[in-house]
């Protein structure tokens, strides 16, 4: 008897992989339809893989998307160039003055320790999804979403969902119509429906995050 082999999750590597994901969920989902109507094509986010990539994330952490890219430049100003020695040899006024809390600091000094001791995040690249989620929620102050956010962005990963960001609930509920924003499990469980391309399916949430009506999303939001 032979075991049907499960398919690995699909990679986004450009806007042709957007749109491959795009059309298999307006086929699967009716509501993400009616998002992309409205959203339209939703921009490719992808950020480098490894320190550089995980320090973006960290600095993004709880932060409007505005906020977190000023940060992210000032900080790219002040570690050149942006290497786990370099953060460590910064100064953590330096730092501060950047724009980070103190929080990001010691999670920023934290990973960058781990890195310099040995962690190698080049060998997540390949690993399966459930491994370097452990890897990174092992480091101190990389929690779930972030961990999700580096799978996505970072590695490209097709079926990667960060069903904690606020946003995406926010977006889901106004989208869907439901009562009440979804807790993180309840996306999760949604979300399945949305496999393996619910990374995309993020990509058009957040997309639709934007442009759907203020009023509409507070409203929902309530």
């Amino acid at each position: 008897m032979h075991m049907k082999r499960k398919q690995p999750a699909p990679i986004i590597l450009d806007d042709e992989h957007m749109r491959d994901g795009i059309r298999a969920l307006r086929r699967k989902c009716p509501h993400l339809r009616l998002v992309h109507e409205q959203a339209g094509d939703p921009p490719l986010r992808r950020h480098a893989a490894g320190f550089e990539g995980l320090a973006r994330i960290v600095v993004g952490q709880q932060l409007s998307l505005a906020s977190a890219q000023a940060i992210w430049g000032r900080l790219q100003l002040t570690v050149r160039p942006m290497t786990a020695g370099a953060l460590l040899a910064a100064g953590d006024d330096e730092l501060r003055a950047a724009g980070l809390s103190k929080g990001k600091v010691k999670t920023l000094r934290a990973v960058s320790s781990a890195v310099a001791a040995g962690f190698d995040l080049d060998r997540l690249e390949h690993a399966p999804e459930v491994e370097v989620h452990e890897a990174l929620t092992a480091l101190p102050g990389i929690g779930p979403w972030s961990a999700d956010i580096y799978l996505l962005f970072c590695l490209g990963r097709a079926d990667a969902f960060a069903a904690g960001d606020l946003a995406l609930q926010i977006a889901a509920r106004a989208a869907m119509g439901l009562e009440q924003r979804p807790s993180r499990d309840e996306l999760f469980a949604i979300a399945e429906r949305w496999r393996p391309w619910r990374g995309v399916a993020a990509h058009l949430l957040w997309a639709y995050y934007k442009v759907a009506d203020r009023a509409l999303l507070l409203q929902k939001n309530a």
